[in-house]
């Protein structure tokens, strides 16, 4: 057999596809670019749909008239607000915070204009003492509770550097945030599970979502709760009870110091309605398993940090840093303006 001819006619074949005519590797790479685009306006639809047109799940579909929410961190801003929408529901309600005069001020404010009942209990989260857990305990014993708001938290008192941070206001932060609400949901959920249906809705924030430098220890409690609500809720889902962590930027409110409202920092009256209103839906955070961004600007600044801008999280991390540094500086400003009046 002559081998040569073969030889021949195989070094005249062709090495290269015509002119214009794209290689398979570019087809492959045209086609996942293609699916990856796609995939990213699915994901935008999902989140305008979830933020702008899709309700959530009903409040009534947690438990019958006459059962009970708990509202913790109850006194002030979305505690607060939180409680009054829920009496505006028909709930009862049991009030947990601090302090006992502001919790008898809401507990007569709402029976007052709403025909449910309240109970209250005072208790200092940042204690950490059995013996107000088993107060807590006591109090829900023998009530249905179908609704826990765990509300209750504590930032820093103006950015600092974490080597600066005093050990009270870190100690504080990670008890409030982080055990307290451990230990509340702990108590409640048996309840919820032996009744098969409940829901437990965890407050988190943009600093456990992002990074917060100055806010270091507030971030990383935030975050902790980030990753433990979409654990408990794969825990509880089998059980009928729904677990949402809320993440939400800016609110009008005495720890984020700002009177003022605008498109991007609503009321505690407009975020609680929406986080009521918006209950297993994702809002803008379906990269998050048991979690929403359900007001709708809050909403599209997290899909935009977790879907567009997530290849530059250091660049983002630097602004959030810039940012906070110059709320550091105003802050210290504004206290050596009030301790020199006070001198004078």
């Amino acid at each position: 057999m002559d081998l040569s001819k073969h030889f021949e006619c195989l070094s005249q074949w062709p090495t290269h596809l015509p002119p214009g005519l794209p290689t398979v590797g570019a087809l492959f790479l045209l086609a996942t670019g293609g699916l990856v685009i796609a995939y990213q306006v699915w994901i935008f639809v999902r989140v305008l749909l979830s933020l702008f047109v899709l309700p959530g799940k009903p409040l009534r579909s947690f438990g019958p008239p006459g059962s009970w929410a708990v509202v913790t961190g109850a006194s002030d801003g979305l505690g607060k607000e939180f409680a009054l929408q829920l009496a505006r529901s028909g709930f009862n309600l049991v009030l947990v915070s601090r302090t006992a005069s502001k919790l008898a001020a809401l507990a007569e404010e709402i029976t007052a204009e709403y025909p449910v009942e309240t109970q209250i209990l005072a208790m200092d989260f940042a204690r950490n003492a059995d013996a107000d857990y088993e107060a807590l305990r006591e109090v829900v014993a023998d009530l249905d509770v179908s609704v826990l708001i765990n509300n209750v938290g504590q930032s820093h008192s103006i950015p600092v550097p974490f080597a600066q941070t005093p050990a009270s206001e870190i100690a504080n932060i990670v008890t409030i945030n982080c055990m307290g609400t451990l230990r509340v949901t702990q108590l409640i959920v048996p309840g919820m599970v032996q009744r098969r249906r409940g829901l437990v809705l965890t407050m988190g924030s943009f600093g456990g979502l992002l990074p917060t430098p100055l806010l270091a220890t507030y971030s990383g409690s935030k975050a902790f709760l980030q990753h433990w609500s979409t654990a408990l809720g794969a825990e509880l889902a089998p059980h009928g009870i729904t677990v949402e962590l809320v993440q939400a930027y800016l609110i009008t409110s005495a720890m984020s110091k700002i009177r003022r409202a605008s498109a991007s920092i609503p009321t505690p009256r407009a975020f609680v309605r929406a986080a009521l209103g918006k209950i297993g839906r994702s809002g803008g955070s379906p990269a998050y398993a048991y979690s929403s961004s359900p007001y709708w600007s809050h909403g599209i600044m997290a899909w935009f940090l977790t879907s567009v801008t997530s290849p530059m999280n250091s660049v983002v991390i630097s602004q959030n840093k810039s940012m906070h540094e110059s709320i550091r500086k105003r802050a210290l400003r504004k206290a050596e303006r009030e301790s020199a009046k006070k001198s004078t």
